[in-house]
């Protein structure tokens, strides 16, 4: 008797906690002058010309419920009242490296952000699965919006730069709550990315996907858009960005796509610039791409 009650209690806990996916847990305001940041945006303590526009935002630190975890996030809000369509931002990297920090919000969407959007991102969860369950981080931050006063929880987009452009396109494949996304130089076909780049197949995606040795073929197509682009949301609409001097992501990564795209008809631009991975010669270009992009497809 007892280790049937002790069961149905553990159930009931288990399924509280999934019911609460998504539950804002703690927003913390964060002073940029305090972080790493500072000493390339400032001058004598104020603001570079450039990130004057910084003045016009609040950053956060934010935890959140994700699957029974404790997921880190960062939020940025306009000071102004109002009520804000949300971007949800999706970071590159794995594990550690390219972790969502300030600096990243503020290179990547503060313009954006100053335009009258809320933009919220996620770290993702400690055991990252490149692609795995923690796309459910990403899928809750849709319920974490309605815990956000500023944040229009019925106009989400998303942006996803890199792995985050593979986060993105899952997404799609499993929400009908995106409005519109943009993708940057994210890989659309892993079997592609690991012949170009052998070490991300040894030293990140068989390191970071469970049982990878062993079902090698259908998890790389798990994480392969290029597979499974007739399962993207219809009613949602894509801008892919694309470097052509890429040395991470190969561009024809980005033609892929777009062939598989074009044949379904879906509704979407590619746009090609000659830069690299990160866009660094076109940042200002690429600004005024994503705040044109959401403007249109996002903003009522």
């Amino acid at each position: 008797m007892n280790r049937v009650l002790t069961s149905i209690l553990f159930l009931l806990f288990i399924n509280f906690g999934f019911a609460q996916n998504g539950k804002l847990l703690s927003k913390r305001l964060v002073d940029i002058s305090n972080t790493p940041i500072w000493d390339r945006i400032s001058q004598d303590n104020e603001l570079k010309p450039n990130f004057e526009h910084l003045n016009k935002l609040d950053f956060y630190f934010i935890t959140y419920q994700s699957d029974s975890l404790k997921v880190r996030g960062l939020l940025i809000e306009p000071k102004n009242q109002g009520k804000y369509p949300v971007v949800i931002f999706n970071r590159g990297g794995n594990r550690d490296f390219g972790r969502l920090t300030v600096a990243t919000m503020i290179m990547y969407t503060s313009k954006l952000a100053e335009q009258g959007y809320v933009i919220i991102g996620s770290n993702y969860r400690e055991k990252d699965e490149f692609g795995g369950s923690e796309i459910n981080d990403v899928l809750n931050l849709t319920e974490t919006v309605k815990d956000i006063e500023k944040a229009d929880s019925n106009c989400i987009g998303m942006f996803g730069w890199s792995r985050g452009g593979m986060m993105t396109y899952l997404a799609l494949q499993k929400s009908d709550k995106i409005k519109t996304a943009i993708v940057g130089n994210g890989p659309t076909d892993l079997f592609g990315l690991i012949s170009d780049r052998p070490e991300m197949e040894s030293k990140v995606i068989a390191e970071c996907v469970p049982n990878y040795l062993d079902n090698k073929e259908s998890e790389l197509k798990k994480r392969s858009v290029i597979y499974w682009t007739d399962e993207l949301d219809k009613n949602s609409s894509l801008l892919i960005l694309c470097g052509t001097n890429d040395k991470r992501v190969n561009p024809t990564q980005a033609d892929k796509v777009a062939d598989k795209l074009t044949e379904i008809e879906y509704d979407f631009e590619l746009r090609k610039f000659e830069t690299n991975h990160s866009f660094s010669d076109y940042r200002m270009e690429l600004n005024e791409l994503v705040i044109k992009w959401f403007n249109k497809r996002l903003k009522k």
